[in-house]
């Protein structure tokens, strides 16, 4: 029996067409020392390139 990993399952998403896709750490608290333009680009997702890391992260969770 296949299990998931949770702690991959709250990190990471996989979109329809099969892209992996991860929100960018550093916006949830201590935002006021933070400059706006860091910030901003805190609120984007990043999209996994590295072949073999999408392939560990697919791998964790099989029912996603």
């Amino acid at each position: 029996m296949q299990k998931t990993r949770k702690s991959i399952a709250k990190k990471f998403k996989i979109t329809g067409t099969g892209k992996v896709v991860l929100r960018k750490p550093g916006y949830r608290h201590f935002l006021r020392h933070k400059s706006p333009a860091r910030l901003r680009k805190a609120t984007k997702d990043i999209c996994l390139d590295n072949a073999t890391q999408a392939a560990t992260v697919k791998e964790a969770m099989p029912f996603a």
